[in-house]
């Protein structure tokens, strides 16, 4: 089975007539502005899949920084609880924001 097919049979997505859908693009790799479908196919990646727009799909330092991180902390919800690299990325963030911004004290 296709992963057109067994997506068609599984997962209902948003914003999407499932009685009458197309089939959607079974996306199976990207890499640069490029995405890649199971056959091969290459499409250009007009939506830029939000956080791609400026490096691009696989970007080599990108994609190793993330496995590094990964090996420590994948994810923490920010209800009660912070971490590091979140600390670090807003320190490092608000010296370049125009005005002095900073967090207020509340």
């Amino acid at each position: 089975m296709s992963l057109a097919e067994r997506d068609k049979k599984v997962i209902w997505h948003p914003y999407t007539q499932m009685k009458d859908a197309a089939p959607h693009i079974p996306i199976v790799r990207g890499e640069g502005v490029y995405l890649f479908d199971e056959t091969g196919k290459r499409y250009i990646d007009a939506v830029s899949s939000w956080w791609v727009t400026i490096h691009g799909h696989s970007h080599p330092h990108i994609a190793a920084k993330v496995a590094a991180q990964l090996t420590t902390l994948e994810h923490v919800i920010f209800a009660g609880f912070t971490h590091e690299p979140a600390v670090q990325l807003a320190e490092r963030l608000l010296p370049l924001l125009p005005g002095k911004q900073e967090k207020g004290i509340l």
